[in-house]
């Protein structure tokens, strides 16, 4: 029962600092570096990364869904919470599936890389939904870039954290 309380706790931790990070995120000019829309750090991913590989799905898929409604609540609209709901679920199941499949042979790097370009993919879905046009997705080769270099970004931080919290699994998920 310890076990179980502890991680709760963290879980509560965790999407506390999802929030944060999504909101300091918000106030950084990120837009005056690369100025495309929808392209963004992702920083409370590194939470949700690091949720994922100390305490499984269960635990992530929960905190993804009270970031995303939280940060809705506080900071967006019903739209923004269709963008993070389809991005952060998509990102979380692709990136639970390869560290099922994948344990022995997939970095963390691989792991948030995935779920970086797998959050891009959900978000142009609701977009194409919401406009009701399948266009949106010319702009994934783009996103999937910057998908690519922001991921890799998380992951460091994400392997950093994990190794400061004791997981030692962090350089490859065995």
């Amino acid at each position: 029962m310890k076990n179980g309380l502890k991680k709760l706790t963290v879980c509560g931790l965790m999407t506390a600092v999802c929030l944060i990070l999504g909101y300091l995120e918000h106030l950084l000019p990120f837009s005056l570096i690369i100025p495309l829309p929808g392209i963004k750090l992702g920083l409370s991913n590194i939470a949700l990364l690091v949720v994922l590989l100390m305490y499984g799905p269960a635990y992530a898929y929960g905190v993804t869904a009270l970031k995303c409604g939280l940060s809705a609540l506080l900071f967006g609209s019903v739209t923004s919470l269709a963008f993070s709901l389809t991005g952060g679920l998509l990102a979380m199941t692709a990136m639970w599936l390869l560290t099922l499949t994948f344990k022995e042979k997939l970095s963390v790097f691989g792991v948030s890389v995935a779920g970086a370009v797998m959050h891009n993919v959900g978000q142009l879905s609701a977009a194409s939904v919401i406009m009701g046009s399948a266009a949106v997705f010319s702009y994934l080769p783009l996103l999937a870039t910057a998908g690519t270099v922001t991921g890799l970004v998380t992951a460091a931080v994400a392997s950093r954290t994990l190794h400061l919290l004791g997981y030692e699994k962090d350089a490859v998920l065995s």
